[in-house]
């Protein structure tokens, strides 16, 4: 009688209740697994501190430099501020083809080199960055002037916070075919933040030393 109920139930299109239990430990099972993951995803996933390479550095606004002036080093952040501004053009920072149209506003520079990944340093009796390691050179906003590196430096993110430390609106680093532009300092900036987990490499260009015919 049994099996016949069975094979009766079987026909209607109804489960039974092994069915349902194997139904219910599957799902746990999955629900488990999916569980386990998230958490192994958590745990592997790099955490950064405040103030720690790879996390967001918060800096006075008096830690950026004058406009075209000598770059501000931040060697635990691995960075150099600069402050551009095209209109002003002076024997740190002259302009060229293939600039964009306009560079006004603040940029982070990674540290390293994008020919072998030297670290480089500003030169100030030749008003550019040079690499010890291979003779790269690069120009205030990390533009390169002489080969080997074979694109520009890399800059990371930025934004500006007001007195709370809260980001202001429209000041974040804008992205032009996929490079962190300058950004103009908003009014009600206290505070700037680098965003040191967040790298876009340079782009190729033209080497300047090829404009000015001087190329070694």
């Amino acid at each position: 009688m049994a099996d016949a109920a069975i094979g009766a139930e079987e026909k209607t299109g109804g489960i039974t209740r092994r069915e349902f239990l194997y139904y219910i430990w599957g799902a746990s099972i999955a629900l488990l697994a999916a569980q386990s993951a998230g958490l192994l995803i958590w745990f592997l996933l790099p955490k950064f501190r405040e103030g720690e390479f790879g996390g967001n550095f918060i800096l006075p606004l008096e830690s950026i430099p004058g406009v075209n002036a000598p770059p501000n080093n931040f060697a635990d952040g691995r960075f150099w501020l600069v402050n551009l501004d095209s209109n002003q053009p002076n024997e740190l920072f002259q302009t060229a083809p293939e600039d964009p149209p306009e560079m006004v506003g603040v940029a982070a520079i990674y540290k390293v080199c994008t020919h072998l990944g030297c670290i480089y340093s500003w030169v100030s009796a030749n008003n550019r960055f040079e690499c010890p390691c291979h003779g790269s050179k690069y120009r205030l906003d990390g533009r390169r002037i002489e080969a080997p590196a074979p694109r520009a430096l890399d800059r990371f993110a930025m934004t500006f916070l007001d007195a709370d430390k809260n980001p202001i609106p429209g000041s974040e680093s804008p992205l032009v075919d996929d490079f962190y532009q300058p950004v103009p300092v908003p009014d009600g900036a206290a505070f700037i933040s680098v965003n040191t987990g967040a790298r876009k490499m340079g782009p190729s260009q033209t080497l300047l030393c090829d404009f000015a015919g001087n190329c070694p």
